[in-house]
């Protein structure tokens, strides 16, 4: 939660000066320290000078857009996301939930509701940060695989890491905190992005298709992480927690 001695840090990246502007203020007046970029090449180089706690990301923008953009922050360098676009089609959002974001908001928005779901990305990023640190002195083996909670880095056999996206790396430790355990959507939705989000059954199934590409051999026929039919998923592998950086 934020304070007045340790606001929390938002990049606020929209080309339009009208929202990004009155927005901005707005979100400082609620406590936040809101820093704003017109493009996402300002946003990159702002970044690499400071990382901000959850970045605020429009869509269409000149140059490189939000997409792009969401890729390179939630999968190289783990940044919470939520969109800020004029799209409202499901197919949108759902390419935005695939990519790796963690919200979506459309525009026109209530900035009541924008403050809200800002809070509740946090909250989720919160814990999953105090799950990392609680496992920090043990890494998740699975089938070849390494999870390092703390780092937020997947390891193949080879040594290889694989990026994952922040929902991803929420998503694959909910499963190895519950192997050979059915989740249910709903339950993943609780753990993954939660009902705040109001998100729906379809952006879970997304998530999941996007981890099997990564960890699957095959990932049209996949052995880890199986569907239950009626029930949800299932990570069907035995998990080993060991000693970080150990065998």
């Amino acid at each position: 939660m934020e304070t007045p001695s340790s606001p929390t840090r938002l990049l606020l990246v929209d080309d339009e000066p009208d929202l990004r502007e009155p927005l901005a203020s707005y979100l400082e007046r609620q406590g936040f320290a809101v820093k704003q970029a017109a493009s996402a090449a300002q946003a990159r180089a702002m970044i690499a000078e400071e990382v901000p706690e959850l970045v605020l990301l429009d869509i269409m923008m000149p140059g490189e857009d939000g997409l792009s953009l969401c890729r390179h922050l939630t999968e190289a360098k783990a940044i919470p996301t939520i969109f800020l676009t004029a799209r409202g089609e499901a197919t949108d959002r759902i390419v935005g939930l695939e990519i790796g974001a963690d919200d979506y908001v459309v525009k026109p928005f209530e900035p009541r509701e924008l403050v809200a779901r800002i809070r509740s990305v946090l909250r989720r990023s919160s814990r999953a940060a105090v799950a990392a640190q609680e496992s920090v002195e043990e890494d998740f083996l699975f089938e070849g695989w390494r999870l390092d909670p703390l780092k937020r880095r997947l390891i193949a056999g080879d040594g290889a890491v694989v990026a994952i996206s922040s929902v991803e790396f929420r998503l694959l430790l909910a499963f190895l905190e519950h192997p050979r355990q059915v989740l249910d959507r709903d339950r993943l939705l609780d753990m993954v992005q939660g009902r705040e989000a109001h998100l729906f059954d379809r952006a879970v199934d997304n998530q999941v298709s996007r981890l099997r590409r990564k960890i699957e051999v095959d990932s049209r026929n996949p052995q880890l992480i199986q569907t239950v039919w009626g029930g949800g998923y299932m990570l069907a592998a035995d998990v080993r927690r060991v000693p970080a950086g150990g065998a």
